[in-house]
């Protein structure tokens, strides 16, 4: 059983679940949308995959924050903008036995999980 986070509407996220099931893969999900995101799971998956790999600046959430919040990021603030603004959390990330996969990569998604 592995822990997928994300937001339902999410192409990626829709992609990532139709694949899990594909391969007979189980599942929680846990949707920021309705959840929130938790401080202290964020904490620690900046801890094991880095801010810059979990905070979508890319993203349109990220992108429309005030330049206050966009200026010089740390881990502490990256943090607190995807506290404040799960959408701007890359999706999905999900937690297994061995680790954390943040996005959806197919072959790192079949080398993890498969």
């Amino acid at each position: 059983m592995v822990d997928v986070f994300g937001i339902s509407n999410c192409d990626t996220v829709k992609k990532a679940r139709v694949w899990l099931d594909g391969q007979g893969i189980a599942y929680a999900f846990h949707d920021y949308k309705k959840e929130g995101a938790d401080p202290e799971r964020l904490a620690a998956w900046v801890e094991q995959a880095g801010w810059e790999k979990l905070l979508n600046r890319a993203g349109t959430t990220f992108r429309k924050l005030p330049d206050a919040d966009k200026a010089d990021v740390d881990a502490t603030k990256a943090i607190a903008v995807m506290v404040a603004n799960p959408s701007a959390i890359k999706r999905p990330v999900v937690e297994h036995p061995g680790g954390l996969l943040v996005g959806f990569n197919v072959a790192e998604w079949q080398a993890a999980l498969g």
